[in-house]
């Protein structure tokens, strides 16, 4: 079990890293108060992600020509790399050359063991013996292979049906921009390898789940109690307090329920929340709110959750480690955070309501545009200052959570509605199902939460489970149970 982060570790932590921002470790995000260290890529801070890539090609293949020039087709293919360089600037590809034989991948075998996965692009026919030598390897495998690169594809289908737990998917298309999504499921891999959540709450979680999650995905989950957030939220300035207070009230439509001092406790508290993620080296910080943690802090976290959401990193509600891993997967499939929520369902217009009082502004991910909110109280609590954000109507998004480490259930829907009642937590999106939404309510399981992210991300998330041996199941068109 993890042990508890305590106040002289904590202490120690935050003046090693005072430091090393006074030696220019550092930079200052937006937001008064912040001394974040600049992370890798959103979700990440602590190294890039490495992916070998390798072009397979024979000299003289009958396919796509005898006459084709093998230099020339990677030069063209790089060139694509090189277009999408901003996409990838997290990314370190390691080989970065033509394989035409098992011997050429098995010395390179010491360089490709410790890659995230393995990009290998399809140039010409008689191919087969060097992918398998490849996938013999072990690591997470995407074949690309453009329209007339060859007929190895043809023989991997089969083999994707009948090998349950293969470490390989295919992308077959002319649109070289999927180079780019190909490598998404690494990444995410990545993520969760070096991710760390800070658990604040008085109650030890599962010592059996914190032990599957370190060995299955390498994710770290650390335990803290009230004292080091108190030492923290002390150690927050006034004057940076009231700064980060002044520009969540300037920048809202409207302050409706919370007082002004409820709304600077609040983000002097979330000031103290990046400091304690700063300290600890990690990502990710979660609350038991509603449980041992009610009460015990000088404010509702839930401005300090949504303000981490948009930065990059992550604030996840009421110590829900489930969806803490599931927002780290979604930052690193998508580079978006997750909106968690409670669902309602109304089968009038085939649509499921997913309600929670946090509201995140940056829905697409911390360089997108903000979308709108108001300060409002916490409505089953009636006190507290919460962002309710008001989504995007006709935008498709993906809904997933983890369970335990070998199922993720989801499904997709757009977005038809923003709800505007004081009925249910603040905010709402009405959510249009793909599928049946009465099948959607008879399989729902395994809690309440649903982690939602913008955008269609099944394909990437089949992809991040096959490689890591989870079953996908879609809760509109399945039973997770079967």
């Amino acid at each position: 079990m993890s042990q508890p982060f305590g106040r002289r570790e904590f202490l120690q932590a935050t003046i090693t890293g005072s430091a090393l921002c006074m030696a220019g470790g550092c930079i200052r995000p937006k937001g008064p108060g912040s001394r974040m260290k600049p992370l890798v890529s959103t979700g990440c801070r602590r190294s890039k992600v490495r992916v070998g890539k390798l072009y397979l090609g024979q000299q003289g293949g009958h396919w796509p020509t005898p006459k084709l020039d093998l230099k020339a087709e990677i030069q063209r293919y790089e060139a694509q790399f090189a277009r999408m360089k901003p996409q990838l600037t997290d990314v370190d590809f390691v080989g970065n050359q033509l394989v035409s034989s098992p011997e050429q991948v098995r010395a390179l075998s010491d360089t490709l063991q410790g890659v995230d996965g393995i990009l290998a692009i399809h140039l010409s026919m008689r191919a087969g013996e060097t992918l398998n030598e490849i996938l013999s390897l072990g690591r997470p495998t995407m074949f690309f292979a453009a329209p007339y690169s060859g007929h190895e594809w043809s023989r991997l289908g089969t083999r994707l049906q009948e090998e349950s737990g293969t470490r390989l998917d295919c992308v077959l298309t002319s649109d070289y921009d999927e180079l780019a999504v190909a490598v998404r499921p690494f990444r995410a891999i990545h993520h969760l390898r070096e991710a760390k959540i800070i658990d604040v709450t008085m109650r030890q979680p599962s010592e059996e789940f914190v032990k599957s999650v370190r060995e299955k995905f390498g994710t770290e989950i650390k335990v803290i109690g009230r004292e080091p957030v108190l030492d923290a939220y002390n150690a927050i300035s006034m004057d940076d307090a009231r700064a980060e207070a002044d520009r969540w009230i300037r920048q809202a439509e409207r302050v409706m329920e919370p007082s002004k001092d409820e709304i600077l406790r609040s983000c002097r508290l979330a000031l103290a929340f990046e400091r304690i993620l700063d300290a600890g080296d990690a990502t990710v910080i979660t609350v038991d709110c509603y449980g041992s943690m009610y009460h015990q802090l000088p404010a509702f976290p839930c401005i300090g959750f949504t303000r981490l959401n948009n930065m990059g990193l992550g604030g996840i509600c009421e110590s829900d480690l489930q969806s803490a891993l599931t927002h780290i997967l979604f930052q690193g499939l998508a580079g978006k955070p997750g909106f968690i929520s409670d669902p309602t369902v109304d089968e009038s217009n085939n649509s499921i309501i997913l309600a929670h009082c946090l509201g995140t502004t940056k829905m697409d991910g911390p360089a997108g545009k903000a979308a709108p909110y108001r300060l409002r109280s916490i409505m089953e609590r009636q006190e507290g200052a919460v962002p309710q954000v008001r989504m995007r109507i006709g935008q498709k998004v993906t809904q997933a959570r983890f369970v335990g480490t070998d199922l993720v259930v989801c499904f997709t829907g757009e977005i038809i509605g923003i709800p505007d009642t004081d009925r249910g937590c603040r905010t709402k999106i009405a959510v249009k199902v793909d599928g049946e939404v009465g099948q959607l309510w008879r399989n729902w399981a395994h809690g309440l939460h649903r982690v939602t992210c913008y955008g269609d991300l099944t394909k990437d998330l089949r992809r991040f489970c096959r490689f890591k041996g989870v079953r996908m199941v879609n809760e509109a068109l399945e039973s997770s149970s079967a």
